[in-house]
């Protein structure tokens, strides 16, 4: 799969979670929401990219357990670079209007 495409399905799958997330739950504004995902992915991705290319010729097992831990570190590595918006969610409660699946208390 060529990179830009690698790139273009990622933001389509991670861009809306990024959204609800950061937008609805934890009160950032939605446009703030679209371009820390953006960001956060313009940082992490091509490393990934690199990282993976490495085990893609090699066995499936090589291939899905490098998957598997370099996901671990751009998880990681996101939660970082979006820092106080993620702490805030994290440490508020609940809002009353919040649809991320949990009652409003």
């Amino acid at each position: 799969m060529p990179y830009p495409l690698a790139f273009a399905l990622t933001l389509l799958v991670e861009a809306p979670v990024y959204l609800v997330v950061l937008a609805r739950c934890g009160g950032v504004r939605p446009g703030r929401a679209a371009a820390a995902a953006l960001v956060v992915n313009c940082a992490t991705h091509p490393g990934l990219w690199w990282v993976l290319g490495r085990f893609a010729a090699g066995p499936a097992a090589a291939y899905w357990t490098a998957f598997a831990l370099a996901e671990t570190a751009v998880c990681a590595s996101e939660a970082l670079l979006l820092g106080r918006p993620l702490a805030r969610l994290l440490r508020s409660p609940p809002r009353s209007h919040c649809r991320c699946g949990r009652p409003p208390r």
